[in-house]
């Protein structure tokens, strides 16, 4: 009987042991991204990042763009720097806000939005503080979506619209993170 037979489990034994081989191989030629260590000659990562300034983002005074390029700046901040001190600045970024609501359901009796989506885009560039030059320009966007439930509550627009511009603030920051390092580790 052919499942008696040992060939079909030789076989998956030995192309199991040929994938933990390879797998074996080449374990160490991975890094962390974020580690402290750095296999090569350059800074690691995590130390590169420190390095960069954040330059206020502009935004009128009072508006609540204003409130959202602070938390974009802040939430940036905490996450180049993990919470520890900075070192000293060789890039500086620079970057620019834009945002507005769309409604995306709307009650056919009251004319009111029920669900609304809030976009927040960011256009960046990381300058080299050395030459002046920028070495890294690019764009990143956040799309969040929030339900007002019902019309009678009287704040919960305007506490779904704060949570969702938090949200995208923190997606901002994030996406700019992670293409910031992918520039240390590439260099492009």
């Amino acid at each position: 009987m052919w499942w008696l037979d040992g060939r079909p489990l030789r076989r998956l034994a030995l192309r199991l042991a040929g994938v933990g081989a390879a797998g074996a191989m080449v374990a160490g030629c991975f890094q962390p991204l974020y580690g402290d260590a750095s296999f090569t000659a350059s800074p690691s990562v995590a130390a590169a990042m420190t390095t960069v300034d954040v330059n206020q983002i502009a935004a009128a005074n009072g508006t609540p763009l204003s409130r959202i390029a602070v938390e974009v700046r802040n939430k940036l901040l905490f996450g180049l720097t993990g919470g520890g001190p900075a070192s000293p600045p060789a890039y500086r970024l620079n970057i620019t806000l834009t945002a507005n609501n769309i409604s995306v359901i709307v009650d056919i009796n009251s004319g009111r939005p029920d669900t609304e989506n809030y976009a927040l885009n960011a256009n960046y560039t990381l300058q080299d503080l050395k030459s002046g030059k920028p070495v890294l320009a690019s764009q990143t966007f956040a799309r969040v979506s929030y339900d007002i439930p019902g019309q009678a509550q009287r704040f919960a627009r305007a506490r779904g619209l704060r949570d969702a511009e938090d949200r995208a603030a923190q997606l901002i920051a994030d996406n700019i993170r992670a293409r910031l390092a992918s520039f240390f580790v590439a260099g492009t």
